[in-house]
């Protein structure tokens, strides 16, 4: 399975994933290009927008059951 695969069932398991998350799971450095195309693809997947205990900002994706 190639990264974009791997991802896509990571969410259809129900999980959410962020890009740190991304990097150490699947060695995935552009988890905001693979969630393009995967919406292009026509999954719907959802960004939340988090803050982390620093202040930094990010998203965490999620595909929304039912999709495709």
């Amino acid at each position: 399975m190639n990264q974009t695969e791997q991802i896509l069932h990571y969410l259809k398991q129900g999980n959410k994933l962020t890009s740190w998350e991304a990097i150490h799971k699947f060695r995935a450095t552009r988890l905001s290009a693979i969630i393009y195309n995967l919406r292009k693809y026509g999954y719907d997947i959802i960004a939340i927008m988090q803050v982390g205990k620093n202040g930094k900002r990010y998203a965490e994706y999620t595909l929304i059951k039912g999709s495709k």
